[in-house]
C-alpha cells in the first residue's frame, strides 16, 4: 500500500506558522483531510456561524477536490462547534453543500484551539 500526503508544509495556522501535518492523506481510495476551520492566509474570517461553516467547509472541498476526489466521494464528516446553539444553523449550511450526497456524520460540542466557532474534517473512497 502506498500514501500520498497533500500540502505538507503548506498550510499555515496563526501567526503564519507552519503546521506539522498533511492536509490530506490518501491510502488505497480512502483520503482522510484534515480539520479545516475558517482559516484564508493564516486569520480566521467571519464573525458568526453561517460565514464561518461556509469558509471551513470550502477548504474541506478545495482540499478534496485537489485529490480529485468530490463531494459524492465523502463516506464521514466530523463537525466540532464551539457553541451548541449554533447546531441549527450549521446544519442548515451543511445541508446547502451535502444535501444531494448525504455523508454519515459525527457532530460535537468542543471547545476549539483557535479562535472560532467551527471546525470540519472528512474521509472520502474513490474506487482505484
Amino acid at each position: 500500500m502506498s500514501v500520498k500526503r497533500y500540502g505538507v508544509g503548506e498550510g499555515k495556522g496563526s501567526g503564519q506558522r507552519s503546521l506539522p501535518f498533511a492536509k490530506a492523506t490518501e491510502a488505497d481510495g480512502w483520503l482522510y483531510v484534515s480539520g479545516q476551520t475558517p482559516m484564508r492566509d493564516g486569520e480566521i474570517v467571519g464573525t458568526n456561524i453561517v460565514e464561518q461553516a461556509t469558509v471551513a467547509i470550502e477548504n474541506m472541498l478545495t482540499i478534496l477536490r485537489d485529490a480529485d476526489y468530490d463531494v459524492q466521494d465523502i463516506v464521514r464528516i466530523g463537525v466540532w462547534l464551539d457553541d451548541a446553539r449554533d447546531f441549527w444553523s450549521f446544519n442548515a449550511v451543511f445541508e446547502k453543500y451535502f444535501g444531494a450526497h448525504p455523508p454519515a456524520r459525527c457532530c460535537v460540542q468542543s471547545p476549539m484551539v483557535v479562535d472560532c466557532k467551527v471546525e470540519i474534517d472528512c474521509i472520502a473512497y474513490r474506487k482505484t
